[in-house]
């Protein structure tokens, strides 16, 4: 079995790689869009955790029955309000915070993922939450600000990530001299993003870390930090045939960062062993491990919630289970957070499971981006298009249709 194990190809250049990826993402963005609609003024986050991760499970099930694949979350539901940086996911046993409501035009952010043997893929979006019943108006002021700086540094990010050279077009001379560029250091990028959320009156959330992704691995060993805090700093660039976790967070305060007081309730389990003594800490392991692999859960998804928060304590020092503390903005300013997973391929970046792009119309602020080496960035494709055929199909449909019309209204 081990030796089969080892012949299996892993990597995009497996077809099958690339679909599992594609299945995870396509459930989890549209439970996104659920949880989304879900986001309201005056609804309790732990309901919209719990439903949001019923609705994985649910489409998680439709897919690939019968076949001997694990499947299930690469992260839970989390629904963060105004301040919180990290995903949060209460407990149902923590009276206050069962208690926690959202509040009207909040930026929330909602985290969510699914995987299919392994292969995860972890979506993002802030949603600024409606009061109830209240028809949507257009989005200005500061919270404005906010979403258009978050929506542009991420775009911007993105570009960042393709390798230098990878969709130039021209002779093979002019193809070798663009490869042969270096790509943007970790802090030329986080130099450049600045300039996009300074534009805006915002700052980028400190240490805020893109990863590298693999199979059941979602912090490779290569990562990007943008605004890297005290003893922080990232390795590696993004090369052609992976996988990457794309973070972006930006702060309408300073972008520093603290641990808020809630409880840690979002955990994953390490590669490390240690001699359980407790029971309860054995029982949770177990379960963990047999539920979620080495994914992120929440403590809530675990079948005793009582017997979590005993057991967890000993997973946590005997270093089985790692712990993502809940981190908000030092100043309690609102934050907005996107995350995206994408494949990096030689066609360019395509974008496996990613939030919606923000409708633009909707949002409008007396500022705006104005560094021309920024907006050239901002100019430039994320991949080279290859649909080229289907593209002239579907103008001489919509041809087709718009002459039709004409001779309708001639009638």
């Amino acid at each position: 079995m081990a030796t089969d194990e080892k012949e299996i190809d892993y990597t995009l250049n497996n077809p099958d790689t690339l679909t599992k990826y594609k299945t995870a993402a396509q459930i989890s963005e549209k439970v996104l869009a659920e949880v989304s609609k879900l986001c309201v003024a005056g609804e309790k986050i732990i309901d919209i955790c719990q439903k949001g991760d019923k609705l994985i499970e649910e489409e998680v099930a439709k897919v690939y029955r019968g076949k001997k694949i694990l499947k299930g979350f690469a992260h839970p539901t989390t629904v963060s309000p105004a301040a919180f940086v990290t995903p949060y996911t209460p407990l149902a046993g923590d009276e206050k915070e069962a208690l926690v409501e959202i509040q009207p035009g909040e930026p929330i952010k909602i985290q969510l993922g699914a995987q299919i043997d392994g292969f995860g893929s972890i979506v993002c979006d802030t949603v600024l939450a409606p009061a109830k019943d209240k028809t949507e108006e257009v989005v200005t002021g500061r919270p404005a600000d906010l979403m258009l700086a978050t929506y542009y540094a991420n775009e911007l990010l993105l570009r960042l990530m393709l390798p230098p050279g990878l969709l130039t077009a021209g002779t093979d001379e002019e193809k070798a001299k663009a490869a042969s560029v270096k790509p943007p250091t970790q802090s030329r990028i986080t130099q450049l993003l600045d300039k996009v959320v300074k534009a805006y009156d915002c700052n980028l959330v400190e240490s805020t870390t893109s990863w590298l992704f693999d199979r059941n691995e979602i912090e490779g060993k290569k990562k990007i930090v943008i605004a890297p805090g005290e003893g922080t700093k990232g390795e590696g660039v993004p090369e052609v045939g992976e996988v990457w976790g794309v973070e972006m967070g930006v702060s309408l305060g300073s972008g520093k960062v603290k641990q808020f007081e809630q409880r840690t309730t979002l955990h994953r389990r390490t590669t490390q062993t240690y001699s359980l003594k407790r029971p309860s800490s054995r029982k949770i392991l177990s379960e963990a491990q047999k539920k979620f692999g080495t994914f992120p859960f929440s403590l809530r998804q675990l079948e005793d919630e009582r017997d979590a928060k005993s057991g967890v304590i000993e997973c946590v020092r005997g270093n089985v289970f790692r712990q993502y503390e809940v981190v908000g903005d030092k100043d309690n300013s609102p934050v907005a957070r996107l995350l995206t997973t994408v494949a990096v391929t030689k066609n360019g970046i395509n974008k496996l499971g990613a939030p919606p792009a923000l409708d633009l119309s909707k949002y409008k602020s007396d500022k705006k981006i104005e560094d021309e080496e920024v907006l050239k960035f901002l100019e430039q494709p994320l991949a080279r298009n290859t649909g080229k055929s289907k593209n002239k199909k579907k103008k001489k449909a919509a041809k087709k249709s718009s002459e039709s019309e004409e001779e309708s209204d001639d009638e």
